[in-house]
Parts: structure tokens; sequence; C-alpha cells
């Protein structure tokens, strides 16, 4: 198997490049092929040996050259269980793309491809909405395995149609839409990920790992030390809360037992 190693880029800082105008996107893609793949870089001959790789792994791949084409087929109804998208992209950063994608109604899984495996370019990529951060030098059967692992996952989510109430919050399962008061709240996947869990144990405090397995797939290893997921679970805890008192300013349903996790509207301590 060829390895899909690809020269380091230049080093520097995590500046972003300039945006681009995005078409409106209005719903999310539902694929109908087993482990169907988009796969976006610019670089010709890796993408091709990428792509090579992965059908052999059994995915279904469609590839582009650019955000630009990629983004277009998704608005001619293009469908796919997953999103693969490179860190450095002729037009853009793959990973100032992210916010952007979400905020056009494109809720798919998308997994940072990259050789710029530093701490800093990991955290970005996963605070700005990604499900995964890959290393290109792991080689391709690794990406495959992740990529099996982040399906699965997400066709275990809640079944279409489900609503969830919670007092004043209310989770559309089928939509991925978090409503307080009636209020979109506007989550992100990930976002409504952590919502749906610790709501649904409402009363119950579910510890720091479940969440980071809900925001990602069981197993997922990132952040510094043994506990570095404890930073991004807090992360994502603290721009979920933002949002909320963005709808109501006297929000306080989430709290924190510290050194355990987080649960949904109740004091009590977790059990021993």
């Amino acid at each position: 198997m060829l390895s899909i190693e690809k020269s380091a880029y230049s080093a520097g800082n995590v500046e972003t490049r300039p945006k681009l105008p995005l078409p409106t996107i209005a719903s999310r893609s539902c694929s109908t092929t087993p482990n169907s793949v988009i796969f976006v870089d610019d670089d010709d001959d890796y993408r091709s040996i990428v792509k090579a790789e992965l059908v052999d792994e059994g995915f279904h791949v469609r590839d582009f050259a650019s955000s630009e084409a990629m983004l277009a087929s998704l608005q001619e109804g293009t469908r796919a269980d997953i999103i693969i998208l490179n860190w450095g992209l002729d037009t853009t950063n793959g990973v100032d793309l992210l916010p952007v994608m979400r905020e056009r109604g494109i809720d798919l899984p998308v997994v940072v491809l990259t050789d710029r495996s530093s701490p800093i370019h990991e955290r970005l990529a996963l605070q700005r909405g990604a499900v995964d951060f890959i290393d290109k030098s792991r080689g391709t059967a690794i990406l495959a395995a992740r990529l099996r692992l982040i399906v699965r996952n997400d066709r275990q989510a809640p079944k279409p149609g489900q609503v969830l109430q919670c007092r004043r919050l209310t989770l559309k399962t089928e939509a991925g839409r978090a409503y307080w008061d009636d209020i979109d709240v506007n989550l992100t996947v990930s976002e409504f990920k952590i919502v749906h869990l610790i709501a649904s144990r409402g009363g119950e405090y579910v510890p720091y790992r479940q969440i980071y397995d809900a925001m990602h797939y069981v197993g997922f290893v990132a952040g510094n030390g043994e506990h570095g997921y404890r930073a991004n679970v807090r992360s994502s805890i603290k721009r979920i809360r933002r949002k909320f008192q963005e709808c109501d300013p006297t929000f306080d349903e989430i709290r924190n037992y510290n050194g355990f996790g987080y649960c949904w509207g109740t004091t009590s301590a977790p059990r021993p």
C-alpha cells in the first residue's frame, strides 16, 4: 500500500486566508451508499493515491480539487456520509471553511487531514467543528479505520423524527436543532450531540470521557496528556452556554462537578 505522506507545509502560524463566497446549502446530505466519502485536496497526485487506497478499503469516494467544486456538488444534491477536508487548500484553509459550512447547513461529519500535527492545529480544528484530526503520515489504513468508526457512530445517532422535551428545551433529532423557549440556539453538530446526551440524562452527571466520545466517537484520542480531552469538553460547554445565554441571559441549566463531568439541571453530586 502506498504511503500517504506529503512534504510538510511551511512552518508558521494558523492565520486565516481570505474566506470564500459560499452558496447557501439548505439541507443535510444523507448517503444511500455505505461508507460514502467526499475528499477535498488540491494536490492531484496525492488525492489520486488516497482515493485509490480508500476505494480498496471499501469506500465510495467522490474527490474534488477545491472547496468551491465540493460546495457546488453538494448544492446540486451530492450525498455522502462524511467529508475529508485537507487543512491547506489554494483558496482557503480547510479549517476556516468549517464554521461557514455549518452556517450554510452542511452538517456532515468533517475530518481534517493534515501534516500540521501540532496540538495548536488540532485544537483549532476541533474547536471549529471537525470530528477528527488526522496526520497524513499515519497512512490510509488508519484513516479508513477512523472513518468507519465515525460513520458507525453517526448512524447510531437518535432516529429521525424523535423529539426530546426537557422543560424549556426542545431537541429535534431529525434536524439536529435545539430550541430554548422555541428560539433556535444554533448549535453545531458536535454541540447538539453534547446537549442531547446530557439533557437525555437530566439530573445525572455525565463524565468528561462520555461527553468527549459523543462529540467524536468512542476511543477517540486528542489533547495533551492522559486527560487532555477535558479541555476540549470544557471549551465546547463554554460555547454552548454562551449560545443559550444569547437566547436567555438567565440560562443556568448546565452544571459542572469539578473533575467529573456535567449534567443538565441539577446540583446533586455524582455517585462515587
